[in-house]
Parts: C-alpha cells; sequence; structure tokens
C-alpha cells in the first residue's frame, strides 16, 4: 500500500462554484452573488419522501446549476483518476471486460443525514463504517468515533483520539502509556467490540459496553506500520479474535479476552486486506502483489493462489456457504472465485470509476455489496449468479459501506467537504395479500 495520506481529492462543491466560476457561469449566466452560493452549498437531511417528489438524495441543487446531474455525472466519469500501482491496468480490464446487466432494485434509498460527517485517513483505506445493527452505526469523523442511532437521530462520540487515549486495564504486551494524536487508518466493529488501527502500526480495543478503552499496542515500529484492515470473528476454539492486516508485510491474530498475539504469518508484500472464511479455516490475503491467497489459519501455510487481478488489491469477504469469495483490486474489478476450482475466476465485475475499495456479502447470501473509491456501489444478485446489478449513484468519496446483521439497512458513507454525509437504504421487500392478511 501507498504510504502516503489524503492529497489529491477534488471536492463538489469547488467543482460547482469555482471551476464553473471560470468556465461556464461567467459567460452563461453572470456572476453568482452570496444567495446562489449558499444554496449550492446549503446542507439539508433528505427523507425517502423528499426523494420520491424529486428531491435530490444528497441535498444538490441542481436546478441552481449552470449545469444537469446527468451532465455532471459524464464530466466525473471523464475526468476521476484511478489510482494505480500497475501502469494502465484500468485500461486493460475495460477494453476485456463489460459490465453487468443493471436494472437490479434490492435496496431503496431511505434516509441520507448530513449532521453525520464521515472522514478518510488514507486514499486507499475505505473500510471505516461498520452498522451493528439495522439503526446503529459506527464510522470514522476526523479523529473521533462516532456512533449514529437512525432510530434516535442521535450522534454521540463514542472514542476520541486527538487526545490521550490509554487503557483502563493492565494486559501483558499492553501499552499502559497509551497514545495521542492517532490517525485512525481503519475500523472494525462487531457486537459490543471495536477495534481501531492506526497510521503508525496502532491497535486499540474497546468495549462498547464499557467505559474507556481496555488495551493499546504498537505492532510493529517499523517505518512502514499503516495499519490497513482489521477482522473481527469467532474463533474456532471459541471466543472473539481479531485479524491485524499491516504494511510491515504481516498479518498478526489476537484473542479478546487476554489480548494476547496469538499468531503472526509473513508475506513478501504488505498486506492490505484479510478475510477469514466461514468455517474459521482459511483466510484470504491480498496485498501489494497481483495474485491472491488462501492460507490455513492455523499456521499460515499458502493453500493456494487465485491469479487474474491486475494491480494490487485491497478487499475481500466470503460468501456465507463457504465456498465463494471475492477479491477486490485497482484494476477495477470485483472477482469472484470458488474454492472448488481456483483456476478461473466465477465471475469478473467491472466498475465505472476506480479500484474495488470494499465488498460485502449479505448474511443471507443474497447479495454482494461492491463499493468503488467514490460515486458508485454495486449491489449485485448472487441468486443471478452476479450477472444482474443494482447501481446505487452519488456524488462523493465513500469511506466505507456496511450492511446490517439482518441485512436490512445498508450504509454509505460520503466524504466531502460539502456534502459529506451517511447515506441509508433499507432492503425491498415484496409482500403478498396473505401477508398483509396475516
Amino acid at each position: 500500500m501507498s504510504y502516503q495520506q489524503v492529497e489529491d481529492f477534488y471536492y463538489m462543491a469547488e467543482d460547482f462554484v469555482d471551476d464553473m466560476d471560470e468556465d461556464s457561469y461567467g459567460r452563461a449566466c453572470g456572476d453568482m452573488d452570496a444567495d446562489d452560493d449558499d444554496m449550492v452549498t446549503k446542507v439539508t437531511d433528505t427523507s425517502s419522501a423528499q426523494a420520491r417528489k424529486g428531491k435530490d438524495i444528497q441535498g444538490i441543487p441542481w436546478e441552481r446549476l449552470n449545469i444537469t446531474r446527468e451532465k455532471y455525472r459524464l464530466t466525473r466519469l471523464e475526468q476521476y483518476k484511478n489510482y494505480e500501482n500497475i501502469p494502465s491496468s484500468g485500461e486493460a480490464v475495460d477494453k476485456e471486460c463489460k459490465q453487468k446487466e443493471k436494472g437490479g432494485n434490492y435496496y431503496e434509498f431511505f434516509h441520507n443525514t448530513r449532521l453525520v460527517k464521515p472522514t478518510i485517513v488514507h486514499f486507499q483505506l475505505r473500510n471505516l463504517v461498520w452498522a451493528t445493527s439495522k439503526h446503529d452505526v459506527y464510522l470514522m469523523s476526523n479523529y473521533s468515533v462516532m456512533h449514529w442511532s437512525s432510530l434516535s437521530c442521535n450522534l454521540s462520540e463514542i472514542l476520541n483520539f486527538a487526545g490521550h487515549v490509554a487503557p483502563t486495564q493492565k494486559h501483558p504486551g499492553s501499552l499502559l502509556e497509551g497514545f495521542t494524536q492517532t490517525q485512525i487508518s481503519t475500523l472494525a466493529v462487531k457486537d459490543n467490540f471495536l477495534v481501531a488501527g492506526g497510521f503508525q502500526g496502532e491497535l486499540t480495543f474497546k468495549h462498547l459496553d464499557r467505559k474507556g478503552v481496555t488495551f493499546c499496542t504498537r505492532t510493529t515500529y517499523d517505518d512502514n506500520a499503516i495499519t490497513n484492515a482489521i477482522e473481527i470473528y469467532d474463533s474456532l476454539r471459541g471466543g472473539i479474535n481479531f485479524l491485524a492486516s499491516n504494511n510491515d508485510c504481516s498479518l498478526r491474530e489476537y484473542d479478546t479476552e487476554r489480548f494476547q498475539l496469538l499468531n503472526q504469518f509473513c508475506f513478501p508484500w504488505p498486506v492490505n486486506h484479510t478475510s477469514v472464511s466461514p468455517d474459521r479455516r482459511l483466510i484470504t490475503v491480498v496485498g501489494d502483489q497481483l495474485d491472491g491467497l488462501l492460507v490455513d489459519s492455523q499456521n499460515g501455510k499458502i493453500v493456494a493462489t487465485v491469479v487474474g487481478h491486475l494491480d494490487y488489491s485491497f478487499a475481500s469477504a466470503w460468501h456465507p456457504d463457504g465456498r465463494i469469495f471475492a477479491t477486490g483490486n485497482q484494476d477495477k474489478t470485483c472477482r469472484v472465485w470458488d474454492i472448488r476450482n481456483l483456476s478461473t475466476p466465477v465471475a469478473t465485475l467491472k466498475g465505472n470509476l476506480g479500484a474495488v475499495r470494499s465488498i460485502r456479502f449479505s448474511s443471507d447470501g443474497q447479495f454482494m455489496v461492491v463499493a468503488e473509491p467514490a460515486d458508485f456501489v454495486h449491489v449485485y444478485s448472487t441468486r443471478a449468479d452476479y450477472q444482474k446489478r443494482q447501481e446505487i449513484d452519488f456524488f462523493g468519496e465513500i469511506s466505507g459501506v456496511s450492511l446490517s446483521p439482518d441485512d436490512e439497512s445498508l450504509y454509505i458513507g460520503i466524504w466531502d467537504r460539502t456534502y459529506a454525509s451517511l447515506l441509508q437504504y433499507n432492503k425491498r421487500h415484496t409482500y403478498g395479500y396473505l401477508d398483509s392478511y396475516l
């Protein structure tokens, strides 16, 4: 993974105001006055009822702009620069791979809240939004871990890393002095467990139902120490463990009872993302390498290699059936694999703008959610063999996507200086006459 932070993003309000002042506004409609400027950047929530009446889901006042949504979409598609470690990897995919059929309608827009302001520290790491129920979402906003309740519409701070964070319990290996001004690069939340990974190899563990922080450690003092991803899972031995994928080419496993380092598996390249199979016996490992790996969860030995991607990968996920898994890559594809035949992918799914940064399977296995770095989230039907998809279309960098454990809600974090927000989509249901009667 590239050792640099967010630098080169451009923002929507700048496109709408600055660039258009210089180009189309000055010629077509004269200078904008202060009221027009306020209208462009005015922040308002959007409900499903308002969206049905024609309001933009992000509250962007297109009717006041000298450009239509459709034209701006074309501009974004033409100008957005996909980051590549292997030059022209995306172009090669564009020539060889066609997108799957649109038209799926699995999740419908429910609400967009502007009170929530998701942020990103590293442009390649987008796992910063997690739903623990259909109403409860945890996300990063600058230095703070925030909790949003869609039920009460309440936003609260859970943990602030801007100051001093130190553990309240003593465990062997824990840094009792804690950390100061920790930049959080990745996050994972499951049930009552929260683990945050830092830019300098920091790991912080918190029980959400207890005050304070339980455990702090530094995985490495290597110069290239970014924590790229965290996976919380039920271990084979019972209890809850978590995996930390790190830029120092290591994958580390910890338990959440004694907080001991159980395993450390080393690779020839930085590990960008890992995910544990449903039976807990295999781990997908992807990183700064074209090929992905399946490794034994007990000893770290390589079981199989998957070949096909043209750039570095930053996402992976397992289908609940334990036979299918997916990998996401900077070549703009998500590739779906079957462990019974790894010679070729089951499906190669191409994005619109850029790299696949996040992948989530629904708990019931019916859907796979794939997030690009900006503007697009795709929901694929697994029952249709990934040949049909719903395309969720908006504007802004994506800080993370998360399905609630019951699959009822899909949350998307949007990072932008003006239009930052949290999108909520709810699962569509088709009820028949007898369902209504009962």
